[in-house]
């Protein structure tokens, strides 16, 4: 395990946002989440700040600060994923429309730039949405880029799920991802590559049902609801927890197979936008910028996801 990690979990919940969130509060966990930072993506920024909220909630994390941040790309205009997450961005469990926790007062860029200005320690970003907060923190602060340890990220892949070839959250703010991935920090990307290996099917779900606590209760209504929407939208078995493979991550790196490779994003091509180019062949013999994950141990994952779940009481 990786102990006594900064975050900040820069996110857009969402289903798999939501799990990520619960796997890095738990009681086992060693990580240690500065803040919560929310971004347009899955839903409107305000709805996912309110998931994020009545999330920490849930499990109990209310010391946890939420801020809102950019509420579009730094270009285009925003685009939701309802067809995948609902209305509400978090469709499955009952969940208030006003949360018991407050969201602070300050802007979500701000607080990025803050902690890792003023930490002791480089601090790891775990982004799970549209990267247009990162970037906006780094346009604001360059000098940021000296303390973070690395931007742990969900998004793109060597195909698409949004487009034939763009992944959502690249293609939310493919601009955003660019300026994130010219930036020199390190990055470990988790794409559809590695996150449709893990899907949580019926098998998946019934073992988490068994475990009868209030948080894997709701994990499990969460899974369900995100399951027939992958059926529908994909006619996959199982959804894909894309964002939790962040956090899978971080407690046991061992889960995944990762090679260190040259990303690009395309943000010129009305055809292709969006899209991450990943060389992995080597292709343009380019000094690597990323580490991409290829392949997950799909039993070990769904045991660390089991042990977090168990330790909610």
């Amino acid at each position: 395990m990786t102990q006594n990690r900064k975050i900040i979990m820069d996110c857009d919940p969402g289903h798999d946002d939501a799990i990520a969130l619960i796997l890095a509060g738990a009681k086992t966990s060693p990580l240690d989440i500065v803040a919560v930072t929310t971004v347009a993506g899955n839903q409107s920024v305000d709805k996912n700040t309110t998931n994020a909220l009545n999330v920490l909630d849930i499990i109990n994390r209310g010391d946890i600060p939420v801020s809102t941040g950019a509420d579009r790309p730094l270009i285009k205009e925003a685009a939701f994923a309802e067809s995948i997450h609902g209305e509400s961005g978090l469709d499955g469990p009952q969940l208030p429309k006003e949360p018991n926790l407050k969201a602070t007062n300050k802007h979500g860029v701000n607080v990025i730039v803050e902690h890792v200005l003023n930490s002791d320690v480089p601090v790891t970003i775990v982004a799970t949405g549209p990267l247009t907060n990162v970037a906006m923190a780094l346009i604001q602060q360059p000098k940021i880029a000296d303390n973070i340890q690395e931007i742990v990220m969900m998004g793109g892949g060597t195909f698409g799920n949004w487009t034939p070839t763009a992944e959502f959250n690249i293609w939310v703010d493919a601009e955003a991802a660019q300026k994130v991935f010219k930036s020199g920090i390190p990055i470990v990307v988790f794409g559809l590559d590695v996150t449709h290996q893990l899907l949580a099917d019926g098998t998946v779900i019934d073992r988490f049902s068994r475990i009868e606590n209030k948080v894997s209760n709701f994990v499990v209504e969460l899974l369900k609801f995100f399951q027939s929407t992958y059926k529908e939208a994909f006619d996959m078995d199982g959804g894909p927890i894309h964002d939790a493979c962040t956090i899978l991550y971080l407690l046991n790196p061992n889960i995944f197979k990762l090679q260190h490779t040259y990303i690009q994003i395309e943000n010129q091509s009305t055809l292709t936008y969006g899209t991450m180019s990943v060389d992995l062949n080597n292709t343009y013999r380019h000094k690597p910028n990323a580490y991409f994950a290829t392949e997950v141990d799909v039993d070990l994952a769904w045991d660390i996801m089991e042990q977090s779940l168990r330790s909610y009481h």
